[in-house]
């Protein structure tokens, strides 16, 4: 799936407590805030990830995949638990 078809298909997503996107999402979520540095974002960023973890909804989908996508590809980024939950996020999205 390319690019521009799974940021498509983020936007239909369904989010639910025992759901493999919710749980994806928030977790790098909240592993990319923690890791603000090495990725890239401000602080203030950081809290709006944070923030948006905690109250996950259906169009925060879109824009943690899109961040996502720019950390998995980026070569500068070395911290393996954010690309590995990076990973893990564009995963469940291909599969739902």
């Amino acid at each position: 799936m390319n690019r521009d078809e799974l940021i498509k298909k983020s936007e239909t997503c369904i989010l639910s407590q025992d759901n493999d996107i919710q749980k994806s999402c928030e977790t790098f979520l909240k592993a990319s805030s923690e890791a603000e540095k090495e990725v890239g974002i401000s602080e203030e960023e950081a809290e709006t990830y944070l923030k948006m973890a905690e109250n996950l909804k259906s169009t925060d989908v879109q824009k943690a995949l899109i961040l996502a996508l720019k950390i998995e590809q980026s070569k500068d980024i070395k911290d393996t638990e954010v690309k590995n939950e990076a990973a893990r996020l564009i995963r469940a999205i291909e599969m739902s």
